[in-house]
């Protein structure tokens, strides 16, 4: 603790100095300073002999720490009972006197802070991680209906403490030998979940989606020699797989979670969609998991392809065994979580291919050739393409059903330049096949599964080629009477700031405001205005968006969803309005966002789709960036998102079916390898180095902004905490661990 604590004052500190690249070094700076400290908080203790009874902090009117985010707790013993002698076994050869030696046991509760906790991390004993499978113990929240521990009880009678409001954790017969025959110092990674975004988030995407057996909830091993094994899939934990320790933390942070998006990938090898084909992969030609084997559309992994290298080692993990999608899906369930099923496409294109081809491209880049553009051969080449595409998606609406029917399927998403690419006479033939394939994945899902397709948000309001031209190319899809939804993938800008110089920095407080980025939710650039070129953008010059005499600007409006969603469509020809109007319903079915999600990069908001990836051609620093981890940037665009969005005056009811315009938001994105084991181990996952500025939740959700560590100390402490303005430090965690009052909790503590 005392290295976040000193991290958190450093980090303010150099904010002051010298702006986010001054609070990143300040942090460090601190994290350094308080790591000495937190070695004699939480480091090894000199192993005693014998049976030393010494209790760690058992201090009668210790003060109770209050707890806000995340942070490692050492304890105070609130309850034991005298040591227990389990057996006393003596050994040595057949005849000789050996002197027995007890195995000794404790029982005991160690408390470690006030109020109710969302998330039991890791625990450390004696400074050391202690592995939790097959011993006893049993963790209390610190919730106010608590009821009192069984073992407590059957030692003190009806009248054992609950200890209600206290989040502590009883352990039963721990044994002792391992610590000196001593109770160990116990230390938690706890989490109190106090900020207002965690309580919002009802459905999130868990990926990484090319993982062999990284959704199996079955703890995996590898054979690699006679007798010789490596982890799988349980790279946090011996005893337990990382799904399984992921999805548990997932559960406990979203406590209103209703949804995972499940993310599977095949991969495609060529960008012209004409010569591309989709199939499933595996990470290594030759592998043995003890318990299963890799199989995906009854193709075994001798007879499937191998993923590229990068920099000696794989490019992608492989695609998800079909009994691991299976597992996870029955898992999922079984929490009580519904289940998108979300197959996509990954290119597996490496640097220096004969094809000459960006290295790693974007799935949204495959498309016909253009001298096909417009003619027959353009459907000639989409048909190619959409023979394989129907197998991949058709084979997960097998195995959801197989699964016993799951709440959503995608038909895909992000294919901008597949259903960009036109046939003759204005036609976009994989749009047709689209919704055809809707139809197929219909007869084989059933009626209780939902349908839709995420569409790229620069995609799904229609085809803009230029010369007044549009097109609502994706109505045909939209208005089929098999898809459920018009899912977006919703990466919109939020923000256009440079620093002081900023245009906005004139009406608007800063990057972090949530007032900024709601006002940009549904204005600022792509609905009050463009960037007509680079240049422009560099120079700040923009360009109204209007539209002359047909009165409808919202057409060329990206983010005016609710105009798009609200009005009937007609297309453009040659820049003149039609006169009839495409087969979308006005309000005829709601928004999915089905993808929502910023970088943890400074100006994230000015760019959210884009990231860092060394091996894609498509890596990139948003607009105005210094690249710089910030997290706060992240938060702030996915607060602003949700609460836009939750407000019924901006998401109203629709006529038609009653319930609201956009229906399911699901962040981007929750990763199944555990944190911190994913990033820190690179090599095991070579994109662990990706997720310093990445679109990842994990190992930031339930940290905090400013504004909402103050207003959670304040309603602790029964004061009124006016709005106040959002400025780093992005506060993982923060610990009152001693009287005082809310004025010194508020200012001199932390803010």
């Amino acid at each position: 603790m005392a290295t976040l604590a000193l991290s958190l004052a450093g980090q303010v500190v150099g904010g002051f100095v010298g702006g986010p690249i001054g609070a990143t070094i300040g942090r460090a700076l601190g994290a350094l300073a308080g790591s000495s400290l937190d070695n004699a908080l939480f480091g090894d203790k000199p192993q005693s002999a014998g049976s030393d009874v010494r209790l760690q902090g058992s201090r009668e009117g210790a003060p109770i720490p209050r707890l806000y985010g995340w942070g490692r707790l050492s304890g105070n013993i609130i309850w034991a009972t005298e040591l227990e002698q389990l057996s006393s076994e003596s050994s040595g050869a057949k005849g000789a006197s050996q002197q027995s030696q007890p195995t000794i046991a404790a029982n005991f509760a160690v408390a470690f802070c006030e109020g109710e906790v969302a998330r039991l991390g890791r625990i450390w004993a004696d400074g050391q991680l202690l592995e939790t499978s097959g011993l006893t113990l049993r963790f209390y929240r610190g919730s106010e209906t608590q009821e009192a521990d069984s073992l407590i009880e059957a030692k003190q009678g009806a009248d054992a403490p609950a200890y209600r409001g206290l989040c502590y954790i009883v352990f039963e017969r721990l044994p002792l030998e391992p610590f000196g025959n001593r109770i160990p110092n116990i230390s938690v990674e706890l989490c109190r979940l106090v900020g207002a975004l965690e309580p919002m988030i009802k459905s999130v995407t868990v990926i990484p989606g090319a993982t062999e057996f990284g959704y199996d909830p079955t703890p995996r091993v590898r054979l690699v020699g006679s007798g010789v094994t490596e982890a799988e899939n349980t790279h946090q934990s011996a005893k337990l797989s990382d799904w399984t320790l992921s999805i548990d933390e997932l559960q406990a942070l979203c406590p209103n979670l209703e949804n995972v998006s499940l993310v599977v990938a095949w991969f495609g090898d060529d960008l012209r969609c004409g010569t591309c084909t989709i199939t499933p992969k595996v990470e290594a030609a030759s592998r043995t998991v003890k318990g299963t084997s890799w199989e995906v559309a009854g193709i075994a992994r001798g007879a499937a392809g191998v993923v590229s290298t990068h920099n000696s080692g794989p490019a992608y993990g492989g695609t998800p065994s079909d009994n691991a999608v299976l597992a996870a899906i029955a898992d999922l369930k079984a929490r009580g979580i519904g289940v998108t099923l979300y197959p996509i496409i990954l290119m597996d294109i490496p640097d220096g291919n004969p094809l000459g081809q960006p290295a790693y491209p974007w799935r949204g880049r495959i498309a016909c050739m253009p001298a096909s553009d417009g003619t027959a051969t353009a459907a000639t080449e989409v048909a190619a393409f959409t023979t394989q595409y129907r197998n991949f998606i058709l084979h997960y609406a097998q195995l959801a059903d197989d699964a016993g029917g799951v709440d959503a399927i995608l038909l895909g998403s992000e294919m901008r330049g597949m259903t960009f690419s036109r046939g003759t006479a204005n036609s976009f033939p994989f749009v047709d096949a689209l919704a055809t394939l809707a139809d197929d994945v219909r007869a084989v899902v059933g009626p209780d599964t939902l349908i839709t397709y995420g569409a790229d948000w620069s995609e799904y309001s229609g085809y803009q080629p230029g010369g007044g031209e549009i097109f609502f190319h994706l109505d045909p899809l939209w208005a089929s009477a098999n898809i459920d939804a018009v899912g977006i993938d919703n990466y919109m800008p939020l923000a256009d700031w440079r620093g002081s110089e900023s245009a906005d920095a004139v009406d608007w407080d800063g990057p972090y405001s949530l007032d900024y980025l709601e006002a940009n939710t549904a204005g600022g650039e792509g609905f009050d205005w463009y960037y007509a070129s680079d240049d422009d953008r560099a120079a700040g010059l923009r360009t109204p968006i209007t539209d002359g005499a047909y009165g409808e600007p919202w057409v060329w409006r990206f983010k005016d969803v609710r105009n798009w969603w609200g009005n009937a469509h007609h297309d453009r020809p040659g820049g003149t309005r039609s006169g009839s109007a495409t087969g979308w319903v006005p309000e005829g079915k709601p928004i999915w966002f089905t993808e929502l999600g910023c970088g943890a990069v400074d100006n994230g908001a000015n760019q959210p789709n884009v990231f860092t990836d060394p091996k894609s051609s498509e890596s990139a620093k948003p607009y105005f960036s210094s690249g710089v981890p910030d997290t706060l940037a992240q938060r702030q665009v996915l607060r602003a998102a949700l609460e836009f969005w939750g407000d019924g005056a901006n998401n109203p009811s629709s006529a038609v079916y009653g319930t609201a315009m956009v229906g399911r938001i699901s962040l981007w994105t929750w990763d199944a390898r555990p944190f911190p084991a994913f990033p820190n181990d690179v090599d095991v996952w070579s994109d662990g180095a990706n997720y310093a500025t990445g679109h990842w939740l994990n190992g930031r959700a339930g940290g905090l902004a400013i504004d909402e560590l103050a207003a959670a100390i304040a309603s602790d402490f029964g004061v009124a905490q006016g709005a106040g303005d959002v400025a780093p430090p992005f506060v993982e965690g923060y610990v009152i661990d001693g009287p005082m009052s809310a004025r010194d909790a508020l200012t001199s503590r932390c803010c």
